[in-house]
């Protein structure tokens, strides 16, 4: 019997050890040349010296969040072109998609899960590559999805240190405010000027730097949480600090579905932006030109007309219900919507940028990948 039980703690020994060694090897990874696929390079409007809105419409893939070198050489390719074109100053507010920080999740992973052919399949390998991690935060997860929520909180350390680091730097190196779209974290808060995880709920939430690479106080949380994210993403307080202080002016962030409903608006009322900016994130196997088919989550407000359910595309329901005819009424001149293209394994990323004015609607290019789109804010009235 002795003799069994030894030969069982040898095996575990073996197995563990293979596991370990399994899991350790191939997290090597090397930061290629960055391909922004950059298409277009538009400017909009004329430089009165009031400031301008940059709008970082990102291409990204999965090696491109591989490491913390890989994700800063991408952005900082992005900006660097942004310079070149004479478009950062010191009253320039640089604007990135939603979810441009939650992929770090991936950061330091075994190559394969870069390669991977689905969700499903890249998910599977994550969980089993980090399994006593993931053991651990399944414990902790509150989501009704489990496995995904596990997920982010098991790397939400690794996220936020890259994400402030990366941005923090850039900020600093192009001495320009940014908006750091945005990124899933279990509750987090500014702490001593550092972005830190707690207990919690995962959230999804915007980070915006001060030319300086300094954090502004306060975080934006984003307050509508669609169908697909209701499974391991809670809504953040309708009432909170939206509103930022910046060179250019103060500065409005709404996060994607939030720019949809009148909640939004309410609290941006009391805090009177110059600007409004919307990081976005659009997922969809059709794309800019699918049938609208209502809003995610319903109803929708008084002022939508219902006939446009399932009549017009989802990129004409974004112009006519989002800012425009509503940033008026919180008394913001210019809104702009960045979205993030790309895909990521069968992931595909929709969407193009737009700018609001008083004189209209300004469309950039809707073929282009990664894109770069100035406008140059209006003199004050």
């Amino acid at each position: 019997m002795k003799r069994v039980v030894s030969i069982i703690i040898v095996v575990l020994f073996v197995v563990i050890g293979a596991y370990l060694l399994w899991s350790a090897l191939g997290r090597t990874a090397v930061a290629a040349e960055p391909d922004t696929y950059l298409d277009d390079a538009s400017s909009f409007g004329a430089d009165t010296g009031n400031g301008n809105l940059v709008g970082v419409q990102t291409y990204m893939q999965a090696s491109d969040y591989a490491s913390a070198d890989a994700f800063y050489s991408k952005l900082d390719s992005y900006m660097a072109e942004a310079q070149t074109q004479g478009w950062l100053h010191s009253n320039t507010v640089v604007v990135f998609p939603e979810w441009i920080g939650t992929w770090l999740v991936l950061a330091n992973e075994k190559e394969e899960l870069y390669e991977a052919q689905n969700l499903e399949e890249a998910m599977q390998l994550l969980v089993l590559s980090n399994l006593p991690s993931f053991l651990s935060s399944y414990t902790e997860a509150q989501g009704s999805d489990k496995i995904r929520d596990s997920l982010f909180r098991m790397k939400a350390e690794t996220i936020a240190q890259i994400y402030q680091e990366t941005f923090s730097s850039l900020a600093e190196k192009y001495g320009v405010t940014i908006v750091a779209g945005s990124l899933n974290l279990p509750h987090p808060e500014i702490e001593g000027d550092v972005l830190v995880v707690e207990q919690g709920p995962l959230e999804n939430v915007s980070v915006v730097f001060h030319p300086d690479g300094s954090l502004y106080p306060d975080l934006v949380r984003k307050i509508i949480i669609t169908s697909a994210e209701a499974p391991f993403i809670s809504a953040g307080p309708v009432e909170q600090q939206l509103v930022f202080s910046t060179p250019a002016g103060d500065l409005g962030v709404l996060i994607c579905a939030d720019s949809w409903y009148l909640e939004s608006y309410e609290t941006l009322s009391t805090q009177e932006p110059d600007f409004i900016v919307v990081p976005n994130n659009y997922i969809s196997d059709i794309g800019w030109d699918a049938v609208w088919h209502g809003y995610d989550p319903g109803p929708e407000p008084a002022d939508v007309d219902r006939a446009d359910i399932g009549r017009i595309t989802e990129g004409e329901a974004r112009v006519k219900y989002t800012l425009d005819g509503r940033m008026q009424d919180v008394g913001a001149s210019t809104g702009m919507h960045v979205f993030m293209r790309g895909n990521i394994w069968d992931l595909t990323m929709h969407g193009h940028t737009i700018i609001f004015t008083e004189g209209g609607v300004i469309e950039a290019s809707p073929e282009a990948r990664g894109a770069l789109v100035n406008y140059w804010l209006p003199e004050k009235d």
